[in-house]
């Protein structure tokens, strides 16, 4: 007989979300996806991605591989993937990627800097979520 092996990839299937009228106040670390469409004030580190809805208010300093803003962001933000701002979205702050991979529709907002890095090191995610990670270990 057969055997099926189920085989999971960590954080593949984990998706955080910040349900509407729920605020959140300092640091957070997903390691899959992240949706906001509550209020993040703070640090906020995702792996994957970050969806900031409609409702959606950031006003952090972000780390991820790619972000949908469809919301509201300000801070700085580092991505080393594709940053989309929807017609809804407005984007105030600054915005260091790897490649320059931003896209505003017609009617969305971005304010600020796009920066294009070199630093191989500003688009590890995992290297924050290590310190994180420490400061748990402590407590």
């Amino acid at each position: 007989m057969l055997q099926r092996k189920n085989v999971e990839v960590k954080g593949s299937k984990t998706i955080t979300v910040i349900a509407e009228g729920v605020k959140v106040d300092g640091k957070i670390y997903s390691p899959g996806a992240t949706r906001i469409d509550g209020t993040i004030k703070g640090e906020l580190v995702s792996d994957k991605e970050v969806i900031i809805g409609k409702e959606g208010l950031v006003e952090a300093d972000v780390k991820t591989k790619d972000a949908t803003i469809a919301g509201t962001f300000k801070g700085n933000m580092t991505a080393s993937g594709e940053v989309e701002i929807s017609s809804t979205g407005k984007f105030i702050g600054n915005l260091t990627q790897k490649d320059a991979l931003l896209s505003v529709a017609k009617g969305g907002l971005f304010k600020g800097e796009s920066i294009i890095g070199s630093d191989p090191d500003a688009f590890k995610a995992h290297e924050i979520s290590k310190e994180i990670k420490n400061i748990k270990d402590l407590a």
